[in-house]
């Protein structure tokens, strides 16, 4: 495939791999893949012996010798590590230095989210210590019995720049923070004896422009191989050919031979459809290899088809989902078994018409996400991304783009089991550097190395239709830059021929200077008055919209008087809710769906962002000589202590206000405009702004409705105040002139004439009592699942009071723990570690983890000073 113009782009696909190969998938074979993340040990900065020795600068040539199986370009060259052994005098790198005084945890971890903020930090980057130095040690024992196996710590992430020792001799390492790797402990374990595994951690300044997180922060493996067996993700499955009755699947297996002899070996596959996670008993389809010659420490592919009769499809609404079984046998054993689950399905994309999904027009309802998980940091959970998907379902949400870095293996296997598309993003830099420290640093030594084991981590996902190079790079107008898209391009198709690339281009020119062939599938960030000018010049270029609106709120803040400049709603550190609000670039949720209405040849859109997240908190991510409107005293004071000698604020912001919903995965009003858009068949009505204004009776207060429906009337107490039509290309009714009278507001919204849903928001008492919800009243004791459980501040009739801010301290007992807390407030730097919490805007949450093994009930008590307490109970199983 060629990156040139093209006006439709065919996939046939399907999908690969639970990152998780099963351990011991059938009695015979020896493969085992098993958590790593008990039982480590952990301390920040380098000792003595150290500093200076091990910066990245002086230790690359080391680390660049790890991938070089994924360094295929002609004009490369693989690199070799240096004669020696790496920090061999470096203490914490000893088999028998004594780590018993360091902290004892379990992975993944990241340090920086725990304790305090730091106020002197750069908001843009969450205001956590994310900077520095971390070791990592563990000791652990192999059996005498696995020698002669392979033995490989596979990590998921660490960030960033990790070095590993095992037993004083250097291991390897990884460049970048964000992608997975492999490393082969076989040479340097002694079998029977207590072996000390040491990572070094090295987190940059000035590296990133949000959060990045710090530590091991996701899952890490052990795996025990034979000799002979399947390679690193060493399946790619394809479904060439799909119809109704049949479906072809290929095969494609890379398999290692790290013994010291030549080897024959059948390559067999089994294909079986999977329901809740297991394979059913029967194989739908078999399928062996000739038979395979492997020379002594060598690898080969070999391929093999098979046919699966009437395919269950993955799609959005029905994920199915196949496991294909791969066994390599010798002399008629099977000495490794090897798991990749995958879908069947095709997709295209077409310059007219959009996005196809089995032959089906699909419209892309995407949100971009970075990868952090609110108030538990970076470090990865399972539950956390799950909760996520449901919220961002439930708002219409078919579509994920994973800003702007490789994400977690599991993201995209609940995105298979959950039928939610990937977009899957490899860099927000290339060689030009946005930040010193930035990924620009290394770009050339590792590119390649991330880009193709990225893909092949990736290539078997269903849920994964494009392959995006980079967001927003420097290089959109170089012929240079322009040369290097074009060679990302080609090691996608190299890797993986049934997906097309993109990236996300915020230049206008882009779109016309050539960069724009240089890609398969265009896409533009904040452009909605270009989408015209676009297919114009390329109209036979398929197009999206890569990222969208990037409008600012916080939840439950309304800022007087309503205007329409986008550059006004702010004050107190906070924005207006009226979701009228985006810095320059940006726009509101309407003008983007005019955008696209007008243009529907547009496939979609992924709008910035679905959760609110650490750090960039536009538009208070730098220092202002000028105090914003202050209304709350207790901010105002905060702040007015803050006033340095010359005039300036250092602010406070810690997070984001560009989400649809807030760091607590609590909704914003935008949430609803995105529902009533997105999904039309659902009846819904949602009125902006609250209902409690005792200082504006009499003033005017202007009230919004989203529905799906197509008009509405609106009462106050009963009086109409009018009953208004949607017209063409409006995603709102107002009522600008409402004059505020406490009470209740009602909406009754209609479609095609008919009454379709219904709405009422009152005028609540005064703060009388505290009421708790759980997401979930069970999770299991594994020490990883958790309870979200919601606080609210309410009247005595049990309305949410809109405006309260009390303070409320948290007690648990029983088979659980307090793992955060928090508010969704972008000012509030308490830390998330702590047990209490003020509520913001009538809201807090309270995220309780198991503990594992402890079985039986746990119980919250949320205590706040003149208000009635609450408790609340989750069984843990």
């Amino acid at each position: 495939m060629k990156t040139t113009n093209i006006s439709t782009f065919l996939i046939a696909m399907v999908t690969v791999f639970l990152v998780s190969v099963s351990s011991n998938i059938f009695a015979q074979s020896p493969r085992q893949r098993t958590s790593f993340n008990e039982n480590w040990k952990f301390i920040k900065n380098d000792p003595k012996d150290a500093e200076g020795i091990l910066v990245y600068e002086k230790i690359k040539d080391w680390v660049r010798g790890t991938g070089n199986e994924y360094v295929l370009t002609s004009d490369a060259v693989k690199s070799l590590r240096p004669a020696g052994n790496l920090g061999e005098d470096v203490v914490y790198t000893k088999q028998t230095f004594d780590d018993s005084a360091w902290r004892q945890l379990n992975l993944p971890h990241d340090w920086a989210i725990e304790g305090d903020f730091q106020r002197e930090l750069e908001g843009e980057t969450g205001k956590r210590p994310y900077a520095g130095i971390g070791w990592y040690r563990k000791h652990f024992t192999i059996s005498p019995t696995d020698k002669g196996k392979q033995i490989y710590l596979d990590f998921d992430g660490a960030m960033a720049y990790p070095a590993v020792w095992l037993n004083g001799k250097f291991v390897g390492g990884w460049g970048y923070g964000y992608s997975s790797f492999r490393l082969d402990l076989t040479p340097f374990l002694e079998f029977g004896k207590e072996n000390v595994l040491a990572v070094r951690l090295d987190n940059p300044p000035e590296s990133s422009r949000w959060y990045p997180g710090a530590g091991i922060y996701r899952n890490v493996w052990l795996v025990k191989t034979p000799k002979i067996h399947v390679g690193h993700w060493g399946t790619y499955i394809t479904t060439p050919e799909i119809n109704q009755n049949s479906a072809t699947v290929n095969v494609k297996v890379t398999v290692d031979n790290d013994s010291a002899a030549q080897a024959n070996v059948v390559v067999k596959t089994s294909v079986y459809k999977l329901a809740g996670g297991q394979k059913d008993k029967k194989a739908v389809a078999l399928s062996s290899s000739p038979n395979l010659s492997l020379a002594a420490n060598t690898n080969q592919t070999t391929e093999v088809t098979l046919s699966v009769k009437d395919p269950a499809v993955w799609n959005i609404q029905t994920p199915n989902l196949y496991a294909a079984v791969t066994e390599i046998q010798q002399n008629g054993k099977t000495i490794d078994s090897y798991e990749t689950n995958f879908g069947i399905r095709t997709i295209k994309f077409d310059a007219a018409k959009g996005f196809f999904l089995n032959g089906e027009h699909v419209y892309l309802k995407g949100v971009c996400n970075h990868h952090d998980l609110g108030a538990l940091g970076t470090a990865i959970n399972v539950r956390a991304l799950e909760r996520q998907l449901e919220i961002l379902k439930e708002m219409g949400v078919n579509a994920i783009r994973t800003s702007h870095n490789p994400p977690a293996p599991e993201l995209l296997e609940l995105a298979d089991k959950m039928g939610v598309l990937i977009m899957d993003e490899a860099f927000d830099e290339w060689a030009q550097a946005k930040r010193k420290n930035g990924y620009n640093r290394i770009f050339k030594d590792w590119h390649e190395k991330d880009w193709r084991s990225q893909i092949r981590r990736d290539r078997n996902h269903p849920s994964v239709i494009l392959w995006s190079t980079g967001n927003e790079i420097w290089e959109q107008g170089t012929p240079a830059g322009h040369k290097i898209s074009v060679a990302l391009s080609q090691i996608a198709h190299e890797e993986d021929p049934t997906r097309p690339t993109t990236a996300g281009a915020n230049d206008t020119r882009s779109g016309y200077n050539g960069f724009q062939k240089t890609i398969d599938i265009f896409g533009y960030n904040y452009k909605p008055q270009e989408y015209a000018k676009f297919r114009e010049a390329n109209p036979t270029i398929p197009f999206f919209a890569s990222e969208t609106a990037s409008t600012i709120s916080s939840r439950g803040e309304y800022f007087f008087p309503v205007v329409d400049d986008k550059s006004k709603g702010l004050a107190d550190f906070q924005m207006s809710s009226y979701d009228l609000y985006a810095p320059r670039w940006a726009t509101t949720p309407d003008t983007e769906f005019a955008g696209q209405d007008r243009n529907p040849f547009t496939a979609g859109e992924f709008v910035w962002t679905g959760f609110d997240y650490l750090g960039e908190p536009t538009p208070f991510d730098g220092k202002t000589k000028t105090m914003p409107v202050i209304n709350d005293p207790d901010l105002r004071q905060k702040l007015s202590d803050e006033l340095k000698q010359n005039g300036e604020i250092q602010l406070i912001s810690r997070s984001s206000y560009f989400g649809i919903v807030d760091l607590c995965g609590f909704k914003k009003d935008r949430f609803y405009i995105y529902q009533a858009h997105w999904r039309p068949d659902l009846p819904m009505a949602h009125i902006l702004p609250h209902w409690n204004w005792p200082e504006r009776i009499g003033q005017v207060t202007p009230v919004h409705v989203y529905t799906s429906g197509d008009e509405a009337e609106l009462f106050l107490n009963g009086k109409s105040l009018g009953r208004k039509k949607l017209g063409a290309f409006e995603y709102r009714l107002r009522w600008d002139d409402v004059v505020y009278a406490s009470g209740e507001l009602k909406v009754i919204a209609y479609k095609n004439g008919k009454v379709w849903a219904e709405e009422t928001v009152k005028t609540t008492g005064e703060a009388a009592q505290i009421a708790l919800q759980a997401d979930r009243s069970r999770i299991s004791a594994d020490g990883q699942d958790l309870s979200y459980i919601t606080v609210k501040i309410t009247d005595k009739n049990g309305l949410m009071v809109p405006r309260s801010k009390n303070r409320i301290a948290f007690e648990i007992s029983g088979a659980g723990e307090i793992v955060a807390t928090d508010n969704g407030d972008a000012t509030d730097l308490e830390s998330f570690q702590s047990n209490q919490r003020k509520a913001y805007n009538g809201m807090a949450l309270v995220i309780v983890r198991s503990i594992k093994g402890k079985r039986g009930k746990i119980t919250l008590k949320a205590i706040s000073d003149g208000l009635s307490g609450a408790q609340i109970s989750v069984s843990a199983n």
